[in-house]
């Protein structure tokens, strides 16, 4: 197992339930924190544990807010998805603070129980192979739990020893004597413990032999507090069904990375705090290895000494990429996770951080709704791909789209959307599907748009091709400038005809910045407009849309009444005549000051809401 290192020396706290409510401690915290301390006693234990003469009473957010960012000395505990919490502990002499997952296993000291788990655990496993989904998986071991562990005050007010007097004749509440509350990891109130639930197996249309699955009683029942019981079941789950000590992160919203450089600490990319060190450290060379080969099962494609590469998916969406033995990585096993996104971040979002304006997105609205063809171009962790996915929502409600992909990270909101993925050869016996093939395909779907997740070799060709033929064009790109960008696509390995350039309309570059403040920031250093190659000169001319200037971290419009796009592509589709085209100008300030009331006065800012609002004003004419 991995270690945790602490960045403190813990307390011993001897103090357990309604003790540690009437501790001096627990009347000091903030209302927010004394709730969830409350709801969750591991958490008010955890508090007992801390230097608080040292570093004080942490702050307890629900949501964190963006201006955390400017904290020297951020100490603040937050909800994390499974019923855990984070802790940023303040490292006042270290570049990099510290990220405690606050777990039921922390405070309490399980290690002498669980080998007698996993051995009862034993006696189910024919039943838990016959589970597919990891929601089933959980369920299965929750149930199984129920069986083999009790506790020694129940649910019910009873001994345990009636209890499983009860239980034997079938009497029982179902729950076998387990005292614990509402679980959070299932959202259960106990309709699985012990006896399955017969009427959703019969809506859901479940086989008998499925419902008639943990009915048996348990070989081996082992008694624990309801403390213990809690801990045992979030620690199997997190072990069997999750990913391990890295489950917390996986689920926190605020980490975008994940990252393990060989023996040593975990690092994430926390969209607050930025770069921060975890708790958790591998110090073990042969627990490194394991633990790699364990995720790349569980993205279905295992590492070996022989191919000790992989790029892949987690079952939550998450990229990763592991490269295996220190054959090939020094200082051992490596692997990076990139977080998949929940909830898309909306347009009103990045316009709301500061990286593009309301008139910037009005202008993109236009663009994508004529279905131009667009680059989102920037280099790595610029935010490429969070951009265009909030870009999608403007994207006409009756088109057609497909997005290709390598990895699955585009989220269309569309519901005429074809999703498709590349495919590796296995075994090196073929049957490998790239995304030269699949853009291919996609030309004969007739599609009205094609996002692609990334343009990096022979499919550029293939994209402008399809831009030739009246196909609407989204995709990402790595370059760090619109002459970068064209660089790389008229030479190897893309080789696009220099002809072929000016099919491309609009390339929005974004990169991450410092701002004049010293913070860090991603902006959208300019839109410039494509307008054509000159062959004679051997040259290609674009313009400057808008503009990011750095030493005041303001956005300029250098395209106002100068924009080709606008001018000479989008009036004409909108049945402006040539000596009105200019009205299209206020076509771009009508939806600027619409998105910035939508944002600002009416509190629009979740992606699908927006998405909502958008095609409801365009039905009546608004937007």
């Amino acid at each position: 197992m991995p270690e945790l290192l602490l960045p403190f020396e813990a307390k011993k706290v001897d103090l357990k339930g309604a003790d540690l409510l009437d501790a001096g401690l627990y009347p000091l915290l903030p209302k927010g924190l004394k709730e969830a301390s409350r709801a969750k006693p591991f958490l008010l234990e955890y508090l007992h544990m801390l230097p608080i003469e040292e570093i004080g009473i942490p702050k307890y957010y629900e949501t964190l807010p963006r201006s955390l960012s400017d904290e020297k000395n951020p100490n603040l505990i937050y909800p994390v998805e499974g019923g855990v919490f984070v802790h940023i502990y303040p490292e006042p002499t270290d570049e990099r603070h510290t990220y405690v997952s606050v777990e039921p296993s922390l405070t309490i000291n399980i290690d002498a129980i669980m080998p007698k788990i996993e051995e009862a655990l034993l006696d189910y496993t024919d039943e838990f192979d016959s589970l597919d989904t990891d929601e089933e998986k959980t369920q299965g071991f929750l149930r199984a739990l129920d069986k083999i562990c009790y506790s020694k005050v129940s649910k019910t007010g009873k001994s345990s020893k009636e209890d499983a007097k009860d239980n034997a004749k079938g009497n029982g509440n179902g729950n076998n004597g387990v005292t614990i509350g509402e679980d959070k990891l299932t959202g259960s109130k106990g309709k699985w413990f012990g006896k399955s639930d017969k009427s959703k197996d019969k809506k859901n249309g479940a086989s008998s032999g499925r419902s008639r699955l943990f009915t048996r009683a348990a070989k081996t029942r082992i008694e624990l507090t309801p403390d213990e019981i809690e801990a045992v079941k979030y620690l199997v789950v997190r072990e069997k069904v999750g990913v391990g000590v890295l489950e917390p992160l996986v689920h926190d919203i605020y980490v975008e990375d994940v990252s393990c450089s060989g023996l040593g600490r975990i690092f994430i990319e926390h969209k607050v705090f930025k770069s921060v060190k975890t708790a958790i450290s591998f110090n073990n060379m042969p627990e490194l290895d394991n633990f790699a080969l364990r995720l790349s099962e569980r993205s279905k494609r295992p590492v070996t000494l022989h191919s000790p590469i992989s790029d892949a998916t987690l079952p939550d969406g998450s990229r990763i990429n592991i490269v295996y033995g220190e054959d090939v990585s020094r200082r051992g096993t490596n692997f990076t996770i990139r977080k998949a996104m929940g909830t898309p971040t909306s347009i009103m979002e990045i316009c709301g951080f500061g990286t593009m304006t309301y008139q910037m997105a009005a202008y993109m609205s236009l663009v994508i709704e004529h279905d131009l063809n667009v680059f989102i171009a920037g280099e790595t962790a610029s935010g490429k791909t969070t951009t265009i996915n909030a870009l999608t929502a403007f994207l006409l409600p009756e088109t057609k789209i497909v997005s290709i992909e390598d990895t699955p990270e585009l989220v269309v909101p569309h519901k005429n959307w074809i999703r498709e993925v590349s495919r590796e050869a296995k075994d090196g016996r073929g049957g490998a599907v790239g995304m030269f093939d699949l853009l291919k395909a996609a030309l004969r779907q007739r599609p009205n748009m094609i996002v692609i997740g990334e343009i990096r070799g022979a499919e550029g060709l293939i994209a402008f091709q399809a831009m030739q033929t009246g196909h609407g064009v989204m995709a990402t790109f790595h370059a760090a400038s619109v002459e970068k960008l064209i660089q790389r696509l008229t030479g190897d390995p893309i080789n696009v005809p220099k002809a072929y350039i000016d099919c491309l309309n609009v390339v929005l570059i974004q990169c991450a910045v410092r701002l004049p403040s010293g913070k860090s920031a991603r902006r959208v250093i300019s839109i410039s407009e494509i307008v054509g190659y000159d062959s004679v000169s051997n040259s290609f001319s674009f313009i400057h849309t808008f503009m990011w200037n750095q030493s005041k971290d303001v956005f300029e419009f250098p395209g106002d009444k100068n924009s080709y796009i606008l001018e000479e592509k989008i009036a004409p589709k909108r049945g402006l005549p040539p000596e009105k085209k200019r009205n299209i100008y206020n076509e771009l300030n009508r939806r600027a000051r619409i998105l910035e009331r939508l944002h600002k006065e009416k509190g629009v800012t979740d992606f699908y809401e927006l998405l909502g609002v958008l095609n409801t004003a365009r039905k009546e004419g608004v937007f």
